[in-house]
Parts: C-alpha cells; structure tokens; sequence
C-alpha cells in the first residue's frame, strides 16, 4: 500500500492547534497500527517563515504546488473568513480537486473552499459561531449548521475545535476502518470515532461531580446493549433518575435526544460490522437494534446516502 500524500496548508495567524491535527491523527496510523506512513507536507501561499495566532514561528519551505500531486488536500481554520481567500489559493485548491484529490475545510476553512466554489450544491458545514456569515457568503451550499462534519465525498467540512480531530478520525476510518480510527483515538486519549451527524453545539456542560451525573456509564451500558429495546424510560431507570431529570441531562450532555444519539450509536456499530464482518445484513440489523434490514436501509439512506451493501463493497474495494 502506497503512502497516503496530504498537502497541509499553512498561512499567518493560523491556529497551531488546528496545524497541528492531521499529524496528530494520521502519525497514530502507523504507530498505532503499523499501516503504512502519511506523507505530510505543510505548503503555504508564501513559502517561509509563519507566524502562528499563538506567537509560535515557523518554517514553511513548500509553496502551493505541494497541492499538485496531494491525494488529500487540508485547509485548517482560515484566519479571515470575512474576506475572499487568495484567487492563487482557491485556484490550486480548484486544481487538486479536478484532478481527483479529496479536500478537507476544518473549521473556518470551510469558508475557503466555498471561495474556491467547491460547496456548491454539496452539503457542509463550519463552526456555529459564523453560520450567518456562511450562509450569507454561500447561498449554493447545502449547508448543514448544527454537525460536527459533512462527509460528501471529495469535499468534506468540519466545526470547530475538537471537531476537527472528529473529522480527521473519520478520514482515517474511511480509508482504513473504525477498528483503526478507533485505536488512533486511544492513542490520542480522545473519545472513539464520533458520528458527523452529532450536534455541534452542547448547551451546557455535562455536570463535574461524578455523584451528580451518572450518564456516562449508562451511555456505555447503552453501547453494550444496542440490539436490545432500549427506551428512555429504560435509560433513565438505569441511571437511577425520573424521565424527565434524565431527559434534561441527557440532551445537556450529548446536544440530541435519547432517539438520535441510540440511532447514530446503531448506525456507527452496524458500519462496523459491514467493514469486518461477512454477517449478512439482516443479521446485522438484528445485532445493532434496527430490527429489520427495512429499517437499517433507511438509515443509511438518510445519513449516509447509500445503503448497507454498497456501502460494504465501496469500503472493500477502498482498501484494495
């Protein structure tokens, strides 16, 4: 297997730790999993030195060519999404992307690749904070405000922050799995692969007292009993408050309802049956608590845009 090429770009006043995030993620391939390396190479609009929004300096020796050959293409959060991005930019970001590259808009870079009109007609999203400004500036997008990223094929967008590391996570299970995005996470001591779909934006943080909040290890219990009926009520016996005590910390906690997050946890679990697994789909359906091969179809069709057995023979014939 060939080295995966990635194009990283960097420019002044950029965020460090939004630089920092794909090497972060993509060296824990290797060293985590022994698969073969990441070729990263930070480029810039102006070779030479950057001056992170942090004071940190740094040397940039690679100019935007480093975009010509790349099979991935990363924007971190731009620094001036009020303004156009540079017409050389978006312009060699239109190049990778004729050519075949997948390119990636973390946070604010997002607002890059809209200037380079790459969101057209695609769903994407970027931190809640600018989603006026976005959907002012991008009236074509589809834009999906309130997710952490937008997976849509060639193009793909995240939110802020953290978010970020949950789109570069899910970069590597496309290409390699959830059972090896996984293990990069705990390398990283970072929750697993998380769903794009999760909101964004959590109205308030989950209680810091472990005796006052009891949801993590019901969340977990959950995780283990996916091809059980689970219910609310079911969930907040568990955790030992009233439905609506529970119904209160649980949207505080995840940002969604007892029925999205158990919707997205079968969905995650059922991927990862059909990436390792030959089970057929009506069992796995069974096994993660859709019931019916029905029901894990729609799923897939309103999440993913595709259906359970496409989905196994695109993974398969990706890891070829």
């Amino acid at each position: 297997m060939q080295p995966v090429r990635v194009a990283v770009l960097a420019f002044d006043d950029i965020s460090l730790f939004h630089l920092s995030v794909p090497g972060l993620v993509f060296s824990g391939v290797r060293s985590s999993c022994g698969l073969p390396p990441y070729e990263l190479r930070y480029c810039a609009p102006a070779p030479g030195r950057v001056r992170c929004s942090q004071g940190v300096e740094i040397d940039v020796p690679g100019g935007l060519d480093a975009m010509s050959d790349a099979d991935l293409v990363i924007v971190p959060s731009w620094n001036e999404p009020d303004t156009l991005a540079p017409a050389a930019l978006t312009e060699a970001l239109r190049g990778a992307h004729d050519r075949g590259a997948q390119i990636v808009g973390l946070c604010l870079g997002a607002f890059v690749l809209g200037d380079a009109g790459l969101l057209d007609g695609r769903r994407a999203t970027t931190h809640w904070g600018w989603r006026e400004l976005f959907a002012r500036r991008f009236p074509k997008a589809d834009f999906r405000p309130d997710v952490l990223y937008v997976d849509d094929g060639e193009i793909v967008t995240s939110a802020g922050t953290v978010a970020a590391i949950d789109c570069c996570l899910n970069l590597v299970r496309q290409r390699h799995g959830a059972d090896v995005a996984n293990r990069v996470a705990r390398l990283l001591v970072t929750p697993p692969h998380r769903q794009g779909g999760q909101a964004q934006f959590v109205e308030q943080p989950v209680p810091v007292l472990a005796s006052e909040n009891r949801l993590p290890g019901v969340l977990e219990w959950a995780r283990e009993r996916l091809g059980d009926p689970l219910s609310l009520d079911l969930l907040a016996d568990a955790a030992h408050m009233s439905r609506r005590t529970f119904t209160r910390r649980f949207r505080e906690a995840t940002g969604t309802t007892v029925a999205k997050w158990l919707a997205a946890q079968r969905l995650a679990r059922a991927q990862q049956l059909l990436e390792t697994t030959d089970l057929p789909i009506e069992r796995i359906a069974a096994e993660v608590g859709f019931g019916t091969a029905l029901s894990l179809r729609q799923h897939f069709a309103a999440q993913m845009g595709t259906n359970p057995s496409a989905y196994r023979r695109a993974f398969c014939e990706g890891r070829q």
